[in-house]
């Protein structure tokens, strides 16, 4: 027979075993989308440099053009769809969905056919982030959304370096890493489905007799909502158009500065290193002193630390430094955006805001390469790509500066 405290230590157990459970399938699922969304960059010179299935310059850019539009429209659609029908089954079907058109990419014939899949493959993994997201915010019992939202979002740096390693080794076989992420999310489903319930939250407001807040779309705009969402809004775009824009462009602004092209690629490794510990920082410090305040702060050094870099450096290891330090503070500004949407939000309108915060976003992600590509051909990337990149930070500093602190369910 057992005794009070044996039970008490067994209910614990299974309480803490419950409790990571669903932490770690949310971070192999947004992991997941970092290898699927940083493959197609990786395999693209190979298929280039061989004709692959017919491909050129021009094919390229429409498929991954047209894979940040898939991922865009599959986060705006996601939200109502977890706020109706619950977070667990709507990150279970994506995960499917994706891994399973991911593999067919693998096989596509032609580039028609490839880019169809891969388009279809982006609607689903766009919205695998936004739902993880709104559940982890729900699981989190604390209330504090900061640094379960970014530790979240470290999965997706992991499986960008995770697709960058295997590159390394099989880019000559581009099947078999579209094959490999389709497969990963094949294997990640069973465990979904056995290890992930549904978030306690959300069935207790689907479940409540007293009267609801609105749900979707309509709960975005109620009351002083209104403000939070446009400004929420703006702070995504702004945030992504930072993150894509560097991350495409980075190597060749500091080539174009004189820096050597081995250099350069360092340096995005070593910002992208500065985003990882940027991200645990800035949870850290959300919880602790509220998200809004660590947001504006965030922004605001990622507009000095952006400016700072078009200084010259002749010493490598000064230069290295600002270069992570730019990291810590860029990446993580956008992520916070995140984490402030899912702590202001109710349970019936969470997803919707998170799916649209970041389907706005999405939008950034392909103005912020197309303008810094702008600046390259023109021959002005540097410094000016830095002074663009500093002011669209003070862009979000002001997006968020206009958001409420704190709104109510009812929008007050």
């Amino acid at each position: 027979m057992s005794t009070p405290a044996a039970s008490t230590g067994a209910a614990t157990t299974a309480r803490a075993t419950d409790t990571r459970w669903p932490a770690i399938l949310c971070w192999l699922a947004v992991a997941l989308e970092g290898f699927d969304l940083v493959v197609l960059g990786a395999v693209i010179p190979e298929l280039l440099a061989t004709n692959a299935i017919g491909f050129t310059p021009e094919a390229a850019t429409l498929v991954a053009t047209l894979s940040l539009v898939g991922v865009g429209l599959g986060a705006a659609a996601v939200g109502p769809i977890a706020d109706r029908f619950g977070r667990r089954y709507t990150i279970i079907f994506c995960v499917l969905f994706f891994s399973i058109f991911t593999i067919l990419v693998a096989f596509s014939p032609n580039v028609a056919l490839f880019t169809t899949f891969r388009f279809i493959a982006g609607l689903a993994l766009g919205a695998v982030m936004p739902g993880c997201l709104a559940y982890i915010s729900e699981h989190n019992k604390s209330g504090k959304t900061g640094k379960a939202t970014t530790l979240t979002m470290t999965g997706y740096h992991a499986g960008a370096v995770a697709i960058s390693l295997l590159a390394v080794f099989y880019s000559h076989n581009w099947h078999l890493l579209f094959i490999a992420g389709g497969v990963a999310g094949l294997v990640l489903v069973p465990l979904l489905w056995w290890k992930l319930p549904e978030s306690q939250e959300f069935v207790e407001a689907q479940s409540s007799t007293t009267a609801a807040p609105k749900t979707g779309m309509a709960g975005l705009f109620v009351g002083r909502f209104k403000l939070v969402t446009i400004g929420v809004w703006a702070a995504s775009f702004m945030g992504l158009l930072l993150v894509y824009g560097l991350n495409t462009w980075l190597p060749k602004i500091m080539a174009d500065a004189g820096y050597e092209v081995s250099d350069s690629l360092v340096m995005l490794f070593v910002m992208n290193i500065g985003a990882v510990v940027g991200l645990v920082i800035a949870g850290w410090l959300a919880d602790k002193h509220g998200t809004k305040p660590i947001v504006l702060m965030w922004f605001l050094l990622a507009a000095v630390f952006l400016a700072a870099l078009s200084i010259p450096m002749t010493s490598q290891i000064l230069l290295n430094i600002a270069v992570f330090i730019t990291g810590v503070f860029v990446f993580s500004a956008q992520v916070l955006v995140y984490a402030f949407v899912s702590a202001i939000y109710p349970p019936t309108a969470r997803g919707t805001a998170i799916g649209m915060a970041s389907a706005v976003g999405r939008i950034g992600a392909i103005v912020g390469p197309f303008i810094t590509g702008t600046l390259v051909t023109a021959g002005i990337a540097y410094p000016w790509g830095f002074y663009l990149f500093a002011v669209v930070a003070v862009l979000g500093f002001a997006a968020m500066v206009i958001v409420p602190k704190a709104v109510d369910a009812a929008g007050r």
